[in-house]
């Protein structure tokens, strides 16, 4: 059995407000430690669970977050940028039978600690089919055109309330209970820890390999939060404008379309100015 373990801050234990998870502040020092236990957490779950193989993959920012010493030495990590598929790099090569995603959080216009989709601020709204999507719904039908279930999902309240629609099945853990966007009620690491073993060991039991989902085309559309992003996103072949601050494109696959919006992300990303945004 190997498992993936996608790995986001914004939803780990302890984690509430933009400097936590800013790579190079005070506070993010102080998270990495939250956010490593949680990971490790759920990579002894999984090993208690039968699992014979646990990859990490980073997922969050420059996708250098998570102290490699502090993990379990049975685990191996993937860290750094530039991935063919993100969060979700590993999912592709046939040998993952169960993906987690640890750390998760609301998606971008919705409530919750920190939710957003991708871009911190730039993006307003995501919905794929006509559905608002987080990064979990869109990196959960990445994983089922490879037939990896998602197992174990971990992030506020709001982010396991979400995985309702994309992972009915899978375990929920959260550690955090959301208030406001920059605020949440939150459970200490010890509590977070045990919590989120017990899930892991519980979801191992999940981690069977499917059918490969093929339900496309599947329709992307981005919303923003000023006219010159949707303009400078229509830089990416496919992608058109359907409003003033919103653009749209159309997948054969999953694959394809998370790859294209990785594309958009990234060319939006650069059109951001300090001052003027």
């Amino acid at each position: 059995m190997k498992i993936l373990i996608s790995a986001d801050m914004e939803g780990a234990t302890g984690v509430t407000w933009p400097a936590d998870v800013l790579p190079g502040a005070p506070e993010w020092e102080r998270c990495r430690a939250l956010f490593t236990s949680d990971v490790n957490a759920a990579v002894l779950g999984f090993f208690d669970g039968g699992a014979d193989e646990v990859l990490i993959n980073e997922a969050h920012s420059t996708m250098r977050n998570l102290l490699l010493e502090q993990l379990d030495e049975r685990a191996q990590m993937l860290t750094g940028r530039h991935k063919s598929l993100s969060m979700v790099e590993g999912v592709q090569h046939g040998d993952v039978d169960g993906v987690a995603f640890v750390g998760y959080h609301a998606g971008a216009g919705a409530e919750g600690v920190l939710a957003h989709t991708y871009l911190a601020n730039s993006i307003t709204g995501v919905w794929l089919n006509d559905v608002r999507a987080s990064e979990g719904l869109l990196n959960a039908r990445v994983a089922a055109e490879f037939g990896v279930p998602v197992v174990l999902v971990t992030g506020d309240d709001v982010a396991c309330e979400d995985a309702l629609g994309y992972a009915p099945e899978a375990l929920k853990v959260a550690v955090k209970d959301h208030v406001s966007r920059y605020a949440a009620v939150c459970r200490t690491p010890a509590r977070t820890a045990a919590d989120i073993r017990a899930a892991a060991k519980e979801a191992a039991r999940l981690a069977l390999r499917q059918e490969p989902s093929r339900e496309g085309p599947f329709t992307v559309a981005v919303e923003f939060d000023a006219e010159h992003l949707a303009m400078a996103a229509t830089v990416v072949p496919g992608v058109a404008r359907i409003g003033e601050r919103k653009v749209a494109y159309t997948s054969g696959t999953m694959y394809e379309g998370i790859r294209t919006f990785k594309a958009v992300t990234t060319v939006v990303s650069a059109a951001v100015e300090e001052q003027y945004g």
